[in-house]
């Protein structure tokens, strides 16, 4: 065991660590240092803690086996005595939080318990680094997605054996080859911590009797109007400036408000009946800002997120009030004429802001967004401008098309004075001039719609031969003629869904440079319209300081790499540029080329105009592979179709059968890969790569015909980086191993990651992927396994039924499973780290513990969705970027925890993203500068390309991997029918299924590719 700084100690029993049980003696290092003082480690329970022992003080104690982090505890320490030496580390929590899990001498109740009444322990591992002690406290959370369940208690539950993120274990890193001064987008927040925030929960409901014994629903625009209403009425008792809205269940305040019920009287417009609701008010909690002043300063406490999500709400109150509130982000009700995407959508200029807790206190983080809307418009003038050529008088040629586009968007209506939103249904089977419906007063007697508009709002319809907009809710029928409907602002156009000139130019506005984009965020911390606007927060004794906080980065050197010599074969050091990090292949070959000799290919470009110029495409491509290392044959095969084929996935695995089985007979083995040739993006490629890669079992190399004849080097060389790839091959690798990890001892790096459908898919399945490397040290090779899990669902429900997998496939090439795993999870929240460590990481530990397998483990979560930015001060590059390897873990990062900003990529468009990686659990014993260093090195192995990438390579792979998982159900959802562009989503949605079990089978990896890189 390698021992850790200053924490010793004797026992009779065995060691009790975080496997418990045995005999012997011996010492254990205390982890590398982690623990609080006065921890003392008896080699027979474990850990314990007796600060006020009459045995001796902190020194030497008889306290009970606690579980370190969850694991296993043995039995009470017998008599073992500890030396506590001290040495200077960050501010931490009191081991009164650790959890703890008193051991009786028998195993503990840890995933990696060993059998009841077993006296040994597992086998000794000589290089194993003991787990760090959870030093922040352990109680739940509540979820960050809601709020509603805040109302039940004012503080979490205790509840012991749970795991919870590791404390970091130094002071932050200190290796840099250069430091640089950074001007950051967090604005610190002051608050006065003797104020108290009131939490009400507020119920709405009509006074009216509901229909059908039914309960109403309340639209979200509704509430809010509810609520202003209530307030401005009653202003002496409910001061609408003191307090902030969530616009469903939850006002916060800065003074008491009165209990009970209120009755609202609110009309929806000025020619509608008013109608009376009912505002219960309850108060169900006192936010008290002392307790977030504790755990800033001390971290005594949990994080006590119940404060955060409300001053979160009302940080967004103003901006609520002043602005358009869009998922997450809020936009100006006006837009700028040069931001026209043209079809009826413009790019809006918005902001998104959330608070932090950091180093240096309470933080709002700020950032510049854009996002792509619908105009708020005539629903006519819209069609006319959305879709080219459009004419009324021909409406039924549009008909699908309209549909498509309008189904689920929201307008207002204009025959009358109202501003209530309708959220349209779909269109109506009849023309308006023949929709009619029965009279209310005489149910026998039928009115139509044309002379209903006429009577009862003096409106003339001019459109006749057109449908209505089926507006219809709760069983009631409500068709409006489209010229009186309006498309409601602040409303999102699928980025996916425009064209190419307004995706560019959509691109463009994104990518502000770093000086407009921290000019833009400075004006928006200031603007009258933004969270600090108005008088709002002031009223709850809220401060944001407008200057952005200045921190000092690190830049990491880059490591150095390994290429071969074309000719010899001979590896060779490969420095790298010193500005962007990059190299080229000029003059240089791959480590490890694959020899290819049996591959074909499928041309369906020969019907299209930018057919494939065949011969002088092969020999150039063949060329340069061979240049490269790789030798190249001359194809097996060469097929000629069209890309109607693409349109029917039946005849498109009969070709794809057809072509295998023949190159197989000519080859005399199995096809390496097939070459195909698009003259253009289809739909249709998901079929193409459901079908190859599940029911096949072949390597897919897709390319455009138009890049093809076109035969740049560039073009070439990336072609060949990919197909190398995926044949097994290697494409660089690092000179040096990884740091930390110098040792015999085999290490896999796995990565993690859920693909979810799109807000508006209610049924499809997410789709789980998890990769893991198949080779070490090189550690470059990676084996994918992908599976549909319910819908939405963020937990990856079979993560240890598909690491076991992946230990399985590393056993299988390298003869001995991996002694270390370093695991990285993407795509989780804050929120979401206690089911990360405890439901992933548990199930994870519980699978490995039934095939008697005990790896040593590191989690990290890889974030890149957040809005923090960093802004050089001087010494900017061309772009004005921070350089590749600056790395951030001071001021701006987690008091406690062990996070860091990473920034591995050369930023040549727009304003970088740092990567925010999170460490919630390490056995390795990791300081700050090595695990910087070794998630910087691996972004220099990424497979397809010659520079850095932005994330780590296993999570970049695993969002690579889900999103093919998302293509294969798509191909399930569509097969057997026509593909059309204009299908919508949500017409495919609705076929789909909530549960996952059927489709799994489906998404089962041909044998042939579970361990090949198919997927870059």
């Amino acid at each position: 065991m390698e021992r850790g700084r200053g924490y010793r100690g004797r026992g009779t029993g065995g060691r009790g660590g975080y496997r418990g049980g045995g005999r012997g003696r011996g010492r254990d290092g205390g982890g590398g240092g982690h623990q609080p003082p006065y921890h003392t480690v008896s080699e027979q329970g474990g850990v314990y803690w007796n600060p006020t022992s009459t045995q001796g003080g902190p020194n030497q104690g008889t306290g009970q086996g606690l579980t370190r982090g969850g694991y296993t505890g043995g039995s009470g320490g017998s008599g073992g005595r500890g030396t506590w030496v001290p040495r200077p580390q960050l501010e931490r929590p009191p081991y009164s939080h650790v959890m703890e899990s008193a051991g009786r001498g028998h195993s503990g109740g840890g995933p990696w318990r060993r059998p009841w009444g077993l006296g040994a322990a597992p086998p000794a591992r000589p290089q194993l680094h003991e787990p760090a002690l959870p030093s922040r406290p352990v109680q739940p959370v509540p979820d960050s997605a809601s709020l509603e369940h805040l109302a039940s208690t004012s503080s979490p539950p205790e509840n012991r054996n749970r795991y919870v993120p590791i404390m970091r274990p130094d002071k932050g890193g200190g290796v840099a080859v250069a430091t640089v001064r950074l001007d950051v987008n967090h604005f610190r927040v002051n608050f006065n911590p003797e104020r108290v925030i009131r939490h009400y929960d507020v119920d709405v409901r009509p006074q009216e009797s509901p229909r059908h014994g039914r309960p109403v629903k309340l639209s979200k625009m509704l509430l809010p109007m509810i609520r202003k209403k209530l307030f401005t009425d009653n202003d002496s008792e409910l001061p609408l400036t003191m307090t902030a809205y969530d616009g469903e269940k939850n006002i916060f305040s800065a003074v008491r408000l009165p209990e009970g019920q209120f009755e609202v009287e609110l009309s929806e417009g000025e020619d509608m009946k008013s109608r009376k609701f009912i505002v219960s008010l309850k108060l169900v909690n006192e936010l008290k800002l002392r307790k977030l002043k504790d755990y800033l300063t001390t971290g005594n406490i949990s994080i006590p997120r119940d404060i955060l999500q409300g001053m979160d709400v009302v940080m967004k109150e103003n901006p609520v009030m002043r602005m358009i509130y869009t998922g997450r982000s809020f936009h100006p009700a006006e837009s700028c004429p040069e931001d026209d995407l043209g079809r009826g959508i413009i790019a809006s200029r918005g902001i998104q802001h959330s608070l932090k807790p950091t180093c240096q206190g309470l933080a709002l983080c700020l950032d510049y967004s854009v996002l792509a809307l619908h105009k708020k418009m005539p629903v006519i003038e819209f069609l006319v401008e959305h879709f080219p050529g459009f004419n009324v008088n021909a409406f039924g040629r549009y008909r699908r098309m309209v549909e498509n586009v309008l189904r689920k968007l929201e307008v207002n209506v204009t025959h009358r004075r109202t501003k209530q939103k309708y959220a349209i249904v779909g269109l109506t089977s009849y023309r308006t001039r023949d929709i009619t419906f029965p009279d209310a007063n005489a149910p026998e007697r039928r009115i139509r719609l044309v002379d209903y508009f006429l009577e009862k709002y003096n409106k003339n319809i001019t459109h006749l031969d057109i449908p209505c907009l089926d507006l219809s809710k709760q069983n009631r029928i409500n068709y409006v003629p489209m010229e009186f409907c309006v498309l409601a602002e602040g409303q999102v156009f699928p980025k996916e869904n425009l064209d190419r000139h307004a995706a560019l130019l959509l691109k463009d506005i994104s990518l502000a440079r770093p000086q407009e984009r921290r000019s833009k965020i400075c004006c928006m911390v200031r603007s009258e319209d933004g969270p600090c606007g108005g008088n709002i927060i002031q009223n709850f004794g809220i401060e944001v300081n407008t200057e952005m906080t200045s921190v000092i980065g690190r830049v990491i050197g880059p490591p150095v790499l390994k290429l071969a010599a074309p000719t010899t074969g001979k590896l060779m050091k490969i420095t790298v540029d010193k500005d962007k990090c990059q190299w080229n292949l000029v003059g240089k070959a791959v480590v490890e080329g694959k020899a290819i000799e049996r591959w074909a290919v499928i041309d369906f470009s020969v019907a299209d105009k930018f057919r494939l110029n065949y011969g002088s495409f092969i020999s150039k491509l063949r060329a340069r592979c061979t240049s490269l290392g790789m030798r190249m044959e001359e194809p097996l095969l060469h097929e000629t179709t069209g890309m109607q084929t693409f349109l029917n996935d039946n005849v498109l695995h009969q070709l794809l059968e057809k072509v295998t089985s023949q190159a197989h007979k000519l080859g005399r083995g199995s096809l390496q890969f097939l070459l195909c040739v698009m003259s253009r993006k289809h739909d249709g490629y998901k079929y193409l790569k459901w079908i190859s890669e599940t029911k096949i079992g072949v390597v897919t190399q897709c390319c455009l015909s138009g890049e093809a004849n076109k035969g740049k080097d560039q073009y070439l060389a990336n072609l060949a980086l990919k197909i190398n790839a995926k044949l097994g091959g290697s494409n660089v690798e690092l000179n040096d191993r990884l740091p930390h990890f110098q040792g015999e001892d085999h290490v896999m790096f796995v990565g993690a990651d859920v693909n979810h459908p799109g807000s508006h898919n209610k049924t499809s399945p997410s789709i789980a992927a998890v990769v893991a490397t198949v080779n070490w040290p090189e550690a470059n090779r990676y084996a994918a396994r992908v599976r549909p899990q319910d819908h939405r669902k963020e937990q990856i429900l079979q993560f240890g039924e598909m690491c076991v997998e992946l230990v399985e496939s590393y056993e299988r090439v390298n003869k001995v499973k991996p002694e270390k795993i370093v695991l990285f999870r993407d795509g989780v929240s804050e929120g979401q780290f206690d089911m990360v460590l405890n439901e992933e990481l548990v199930g994870l530990k519980s699978a490995f513990q039934k095939m008697e397998y005990f790896p040593t483990i590191t989690l990290i979560v890889a974030q890149k969705r957040h809005q923090t930015r960093f802004f050089p001060q001087r010494d900017r590059g061309p772009t004005g970027n921070i350089s590749p390897g600056t790395v951030v873990d001071t001021d701006i990062v987690h008091r406690f925890e062990f996070d860091f900003y990473l920034c591995s990529h050369y930023g040549s468009l727009g304003t970088s993203k740092p990567t925010h990686y999170h460490v919630l659990w390490d056995e390795h014993g990791f300081s700050s500068d090595r695990l910087q260093k070794l998630i910087y090195d691996m972004c220099f192995t990424f497979a397809r390309c010659t520079k850095p990438v932005s994330l780590v390579p296993p999570v970049y792979y695993a969002d690579l991997v889900a999103y093919r998982g998302r293509l294969y159900h798509q191909a399930m959802m569509e097969r057997h029918s026509p593909i059309s562009t204009l299908s919508s989503s949500s017409s495919l949605a609705s076929l789909s299924l909530s549960s996952a079990a059927s489709f799994d089978g489906s998404f089962r990896l041909h044998a042939d590719l579970e361990n090949i890189m198919f997927f870059v």
